[in-house]
């Protein structure tokens, strides 16, 4: 009786739900300013983390830069601040929570890309979140793929870098929802979450990459999308987004389907450069 009485609780909240999400279909969303937030960028040396960094700066943001790479770092933030952009930066291998650590080569290939994909937000959040708490206020953003939703099979002799890349993407994904989750029960609304995940972007971390039937993406569009949803508050971004569509296929298609999906896709690249760590 009492489990009855409280599934009936339920359904008005679950009607304001459904007539909530209508509301945002049908209407715009509701941009915030960034202008004067401080807004920490890690990666900023280069690709992506580069022109995260300057759209914040076009929005006169204040930005925290962190890099591995102390030249790509001073380009980044040389051109931010040429934007009007009030700018910090620190040289930071986010990938490593301790130097000394060294392991043989293949294994230390599987930690640096956990180290990077996942890890990194752990610790970042870790060191920032504690604040943000005390005053309810922020946003955190874990970049992620479109690897953590639908994994795609690669090229056969880089099997341990797409069953390593695609299992840290899906980590990445499972700390962004867990972590928004974690914040709505403690009643910390002021803090937001997105999670972004694009197909594959013009970094550099693997050459040549190629799709047949999605062009690659340019870095700059994909910041450009980051941040209109940062600014909407868009809980999980996918770029582009027809990759919508692509998840509601993988739910309702069988198995022997996805398979030849992914095949038509025909993800292909020359050889994985890796996590730029040098200048």
């Amino acid at each position: 009786m009492h489990t009855a009485l409280e599934l009936l609780r339920l359904l008005p909240l679950l009607l304001l739900a459904y007539l909530e999400a209508l509301a945002r279909l049908l209407l715009p969303p509701r941009r915030k300013s960034v202008q004067g937030e401080t807004v920490l960028v890690t990666g900023a040396g280069h690709g992506l983390g580069r022109s995260t960094a300057l759209e914040f700066a076009q929005h006169r943001s204040r930005l925290v830069l962190w890099d591995v790479n102390q030249h790509g770092i001073e380009e980044t933030a040389a051109e931010c601040q040429r934007l009007g952009a009030t700018v910090h930066t620190f040289v930071v291998d986010c990938s490593k929570r301790e130097e000394i650590y060294r392991a043989a080569e293949k294994d230390h290939q599987i930690e640096q890309t956990f180290a990077v994909n996942i890890l990194a937000h752990f610790w970042t959040t870790k060191a920032f979140l504690p604040t943000m708490m005390k005053n309810n206020h922020g946003h955190i953003v874990t970049v992620s793929s479109a690897a953590g939703h639908m994994p795609a099979s690669f090229m056969l002799s880089y099997w341990l870098f797409v069953i390593s890349f695609s299992s840290s993407k899906f980590a990445a994904v499972g700390f962004h929802k867990a972590l928004t989750q974690e914040l709505s029960a403690l009643g910390k609304d002021g803090i937001k979450t997105t999670c972004l995940c694009p197909i594959f972007i013009n970094t550099g971390f693997v050459k040549n990459p190629k799709m047949r039937l999605t062009p690659i993406l340019e870095p700059d569009m994909v910041a450009k999308k980051l941040l209109e949803g940062i600014l909407i508050n868009q809980k999980m971004i996918f770029v582009p987004s027809s990759l919508n569509i692509f998840l509601f296929m993988e739910k309702i298609l069988p198995e022997r389907a996805l398979a030849a999906w992914n095949k038509l896709q025909a993800i292909q690249f020359d050889k994985v450069v890796g996590y730029r760590n040098k200048e």
